[in-house]
Formats: structure tokens, C-alpha cells, sequence
């Protein structure tokens, strides 16, 4: 063989060699990567439904308008509620801790595309409750209602006794192609599809974008999340009609009662809001001093339906602490409203956020 030949040869095997490991690289490549998007996390909540007395103001004042000397809403603040409550396992004897902002809401149940979500329900609560969640994939056996003379298993659960819901989070059930990186769904007892709301079962589900989890477990492209719910909670009797028992709540509280909306400057927040109720609940939500975008508009007022939720991001750039409220004159006089707080950068040279 000629020394041309044998150069041809040598490049030939060198650069078909090559090919071959480049595509078992690129097969190994994609297979990993199959592999890796079809590893489903199964997240398991443990929730009970529980009676309480709930104090819509449990500091007994407007702190909104303190200087003004309003007082709240009616004559009495503490009713019979029914509560969802976490649990940090399956015993259901240590509570997991809520942040202070959700009020009279469940725990927030969080789930990417691609997940399943599985929850471990207790009603320790005196008659019979269910979940129902809304804006998932369930079985008949995890769908929480009734109806048509159907009565599947977890429909209702008498007290006492347990249920395990397990919802399917498909991509149909996540972000759609305009949607930011999560979106707002909801969970919610379907025994007594209206009185069980009023009694207070009601909590949120945040639904994410297989790649957009964080560590923190909140989006990768946000700092801070809030859920707010507007409703007005109708506490009269039956053959009653006192305006003063219609309590105009943000998450359970009125006149300023709901703390916890605290952020820093510079923060990336995302709001969740739903509205919930009646036909008394067309609810306007304004922020003072920072203004919000949703599904890319600059708002400053968003609108809510009973059961419609949207998703806002702010950039909490104005520091101060700012009226937060529904728009809704008799709304706003019945105590629809309370205060957030952005701190201030300590220096804003270089952006150092103040230790609380």
C-alpha cells in the first residue's frame, strides 16, 4: 500500500471513529435526558380539616386609619370557622408552621409539571368534609365531590376518618405559553360546595414549570410570593340580613388585620389572588405605591371574580408602607384593606438590605 493510501485509510478510520463517538455521545446525551425529564417528584401534603374559632380582627382596631379612631366592622369578630391545617407527617400531632400573610387559607400545596401530588387528608372537623382541587388531573377517587348519584370514595369523609387525594400535574395543568412561571390554583371542600367555602375550606395550589423550581422551592425568577384571597365571609343567620356581619376579608382579616406582607427593595414578588364567594364579590385589587404586571400589562388595579384567580409581579422598587386594597367603595368602608411594607436598602449605593 502507497503512503497516500495509507494516509487516506488513517483519516477515514480517524474521522468515522469520531462520528461514532459523537453520536454515542449525542444518543447517550439525549437518553440522560429523557431519563432525567421523566423522574417525577411525588409530593406528599398532610392536611386536616379542623374546627376553630376564627377572630376576623384579632387586634380589635382599624390599623389602616388608627388616628381616625374607626374601630372595625359590627359588633362581633369571633365565629365558628373550619380550617385546612398542615402536618409534618402522617401521625397529624406536629403542625408545620404557615406563613403569617395566608390567615384563615390552607397550606399552599406546590407542584411542577410533571409531578405527582399526593395528600394525606384527616378530618378532624365535626362533620363531613373532602379536597377538591381545582386545575389538576384527578380519578374519580381523588375528585373530592359528588353529584349525579355518584359518591366516590373521598367525596366525603365522615369525621375521623382519612383519605389519600392523588392528583396528576400534567403540562396542561401548568403554565400555559403566556403565563409567567407558575400559576394560581385552588383546592377547596365540595361537601357543601358553597357553605363549606363560607366555613373557611379554601387554600392554594402554586403549579411551576418543570425547570423554573428554585431550591428555595419558589420560582427561579422570583424573591418573595404572596397569596391573597378577597371574600366576603356572610356570618348571619339564616333569617338575618345585619350588614354587620358581613365580614369584607383579605385572607380571613379586615381593617388591616392581615399582616405579613412584608418585602424588601429590589424584591421580585409575585401575587397570587383569587376571589372567592358571592355575587357581592367583584373585587378590584390596588396596590398604593408600586404598580404591577399581569400577563405582561403595567396595572395598578386588577379585577377578580368569584373562583377566578390571576398572577401579578411587582418590583418592589418604592420603599414605605403602602395601602393595599379592594376598590369597591363598600368594600373599602367595610374594611377590605391593609398594608404592605417594602424596607428600604440600608445603603442604596450598594443595595444593602436592612436586617429586620
Amino acid at each position: 500500500m502507497s503512503i497516500l493510501s495509507r494516509r487516506r485509510s488513517v483519516v477515514f478510520f480517524t474521522r468515522t471513529t469520531a462520528l461514532a463517538v459523537w453520536l454515542t455521545i449525542a444518543v447517550l446525551s439525549s437518553v440522560v435526558h429523557a431519563a432525567g425529564s421523566n423522574q417525577a417528584t411525588v409530593r406528599h401534603y398532610y392536611i386536616a380539616a379542623e374546627d376553630v374559632k376564627w377572630d376576623y380582627a384579632p387586634t380589635e382596631q382599624n390599623l389602616v386609619m388608627p388616628a381616625k379612631n374607626l374601630g372595625v366592622w359590627g359588633e362581633q369578630r369571633i365565629y365558628k370557622k373550619t380550617r385546612y391545617i398542615e402536618y409534618t407527617d402522617a401521625t397529624f400531632t406536629q403542625k408545620k408552621p404557615q406563613p403569617e400573610h395566608l390567615g384563615i387559607l390552607g397550606p399552599v400545596i406546590r407542584g411542577t409539571v410533571g409531578d405527582t401530588i399526593k395528600i394525606h387528608f384527616r378530618n378532624k372537623a365535626s362533620q363531613p368534609y373532602s379536597i377538591h382541587p381545582i386545575g389538576t388531573t384527578y380519578g374519580k377517587t381523588s375528585e373530592g365531590a359528588a353529584y349525579a348519584g355518584q359518591k366516590p370514595p373521598g367525596s366525603a369523609v365522615p369525621p375521623g376518618q382519612n383519605h389519600v387525594y392523588t392528583l396528576k400535574v400534567r403540562p396542561e395543568d401548568g403554565p400555559g405559553p403566556n403565563d409567567p412561571s407558575s400559576i394560581l390554583r385552588l383546592y377547596r371542600s365540595h361537601v357543601d360546595p358553597v357553605g363549606d367555602v363560607s366555613r373557611g375550606l379554601v387554600g392554594p395550589m402554586i403549579i411551576m414549570r418543570a425547570d423554573q423550581r428554585g431550591q428555595d422551592a419558589l420560582p427561579k425568577d422570583v424573591d418573595r410570593e404572596f397569596v391573597v384571597m378577597f371574600m366576603v365571609f356572610d356570618e348571619n343567620e339564616e333569617d338575618e340580613e345585619d350588614e354587620g356581619d358581613l365580614m369584607h376579608t383579605m385572607n380571613g382579616y379586615i381593617f388591616g388585620n392581615l399582616s405579613g406582607l412584608t418585602m424588601d427593595q429590589g424584591d421580585r414578588v409575585r401575587w397570587y389572588l383569587f376571589a372567592m364567594g358571592s355575587e357581592v364579590d367583584l373585587h378590584t385589587p390596588h396596590w398604593h405605591g408600586n404598580g404591577v404586571i399581569e400577563y405582561g400589562h403595567r396595572r395598578e388595579v386588577l379585577m377578580l371574580l368569584p373562583a377566578f384567580s390571576t398572577v401579578a409581579d411587582m418590583k418592589a422598587d418604592n420603599p414605605g408602607t403602602w395601602l393595599f386594597k379592594c376598590n369597591v367603595g363598600d368594600h373599602i368602608e367595610a374594611g377590605m384593606k391593609t398594608l404592605y411594607t417594602v424596607r428600604p436598602y440600608v445603603n442604596a449605593s450598594d443595595q444593602t438590605i436592612r436586617v429586620p
